[in-house]
């Protein structure tokens, strides 16, 4: 971009310059988070472009995680998106989300970093608590992932039975809890740690192994079974 005059559209940018063309000749994945941004946005705002539109947007919320965590209407209210183009940025996230969740169901799950990778991107942009059960079979890899709660969860309004309904009808050889804290800290509650005894307990009796209870931050996670809470 020539820094001696101000560009105002994608036009004023070189040919080779412009998103969608490099998108063209280089491939998706050598565009910064702003020029994706900008071939969504498709056009700018008075006195911006669409790129430098990307860029505040990546500077108002962070990053590209930021904008995904970000509410609707928060993305909506930037000035020069309004609903259409924060319909299109958050739809284009989700797919990206949905996408590599994909791609990871199909790996056998061998640590507590694996599971949370299969979750993690969404759950980390919740706005309320949910309480998802990771059902996986013999070779451990993912039968299914069920929501079973949402909203604020605490031990006694959880019932441990309902943890199991799904592995029970899937035949799955084991289990992960997760679920998320909006406020980002992904360290248990007691509460966590109380329902984690339960449901290790029922497993047993179920024979259905409780693998690990992960809590998701901000991108971030934090496995009880290697902490030793909950798990005798």
């Amino acid at each position: 971009m020539d820094e001696a005059r101000p560009t105002y559209t994608i036009k004023d940018l070189a040919e080779n310059e412009r998103p969608r063309e490099r998108l063209a000749r280089l491939g998706a994945g050598m565009l910064k988070d702003e020029e994706l941004l900008a071939i969504l946005l498709r056009v700018g705002t008075r006195g911006e472009n669409a790129i430098q539109v990307g860029q505040r947007l990546i500077q108002t919320f962070g990053d590209i995680t930021g904008i995904h965590r970000a509410p609707y209407d928060e993305v909506c209210a930037q000035h020069g998106i309004g609903p259409a183009k924060a319909a299109q940025i958050k739809a284009a996230l989700e797919l990206g989300s949905r996408l590599e969740l994909k791609k990871r169901e199909n790996k056998p799950i061998q640590s507590p970093a694996d599971a949370a990778e299969l979750v993690k991107f969404e759950m980390s942009a919740l706005e309320q608590e949910e309480l998802r059960v990771i059902l996986l079979d013999t070779r451990n890899q993912v039968i299914q992932i069920v929501t079973v709660y949402r909203g604020s969860l605490n031990s006694s309004q959880v019932r441990v039975g309902e943890l199991f309904r799904s592995a029970i009808r899937k035949n799955a050889a084991s289990l992960i809890l997760v679920h998320n804290h909006p406020s980002g800290d992904p360290n248990p509650s007691p509460d966590d740690i109380v329902l984690t005894r339960a449901v290790v307990e029922a497993g047993r009796l179920l024979d259905i192994e409780v693998l690990d209870h992960l809590v998701i931050g901000q991108l971030n996670h934090f496995s009880l079974k290697e902490h030793k809470l909950g798990f005798a």
